[in-house]
C-alpha cells in the first residue's frame, strides 16, 4: 500500500516519524514535506497529499499540522478525498468504518505521541464497512447545483424533508 505523507512547520516533527513507522512495517511513503519549522502554508501541503491520493498515486494520505484542523480542511477540498481530523480512538475507527476515511489528519500540537501510535494502526487496519454507509458516502459527492437548490429550500422552510432512507435499510416491522 503507498500512503501519502504531508505536514507544515507544526507538523513535520510527527510527519517525519509517522513515514518512517509506516516504512518499517512495509508501507511505500510518498512524503510531500515539510521539512523543517521554516513556516509554510500548510493548505499546499493538504492539497498535495489529497491529490495524490485522489489521482490513485497513493491509496490513502495522512496530514499533520498543529491542529489537524486547516489541513484537513485543505485535504477536503480536493475531489474525492474524505479526511477526518482525529484525536482519539473511536473517531479514527468511525472515520474508516463508516466514512471509508482515506486521508487522515493529526495534530502534532494536541495529541501525545502514543495516541498517534493508536490511530496510525487503526486508520491503517480498520476496513470501510460499506452497507448501509455506502448511499451516504455517495451523497458526499453530489452536491452540485440541484442539491445546493434542495438545501437552500430546506433552509427557507426550516426542515429537511426529502432526505429517504433507501427501504431496505429501514428496520423491519
Amino acid at each position: 500500500m503507498k500512503i501519502a505523507v504531508g505536514a507544515d512547520h507544526a507538523g513535520f516533527t510527527y510527519k517525519d516519524r509517522i513515514a518512517q513507522i509506516l516504512r518499517d512495517k512495509g508501507y511505500q511513503v510518498l512524503d510531500f514535506g515539510t521539512h523543517s519549522a521554516t513556516p509554510v502554508d500548510y493548505p499546499q501541503y493538504g492539497y498535495a497529499v489529497g491529490e495524490a491520493v485522489a489521482s490513485g498515486q497513493a491509496d490513502r494520505g495522512i496530514v499533520v499540522c498543529g491542529s489537524s484542523l486547516g489541513i484537513a480542511m485543505a485535504a477536503n477540498k480536493v475531489p474525492g478525498i474524505r479526511c477526518a481530523p482525529v484525536m482519539e480512538p473511536y473517531s479514527a475507527q468511525l472515520a474508516r468504518h463508516h466514512n471509508d476515511c482515506n486521508v487522515l489528519a493529526l495534530s502534532e500540537r494536541l495529541t501525545g505521541w502514543e495516541m498517534i501510535e493508536q490511530l496510525l494502526d487503526i486508520f491503517l487496519s480498520t476496513p470501510f464497512d460499506g452497507g448501509r454507509h455506502a448511499h451516504r458516502l455517495e451523497q458526499l459527492f453530489e452536491f452540485g447545483d440541484a442539491q445546493r437548490e434542495r438545501t437552500l429550500k430546506a433552509i427557507e422552510r426550516g426542515e429537511v424533508t426529502d432526505a429517504q432512507t433507501p427501504k431496505d435499510l429501514l428496520p423491519k416491522p
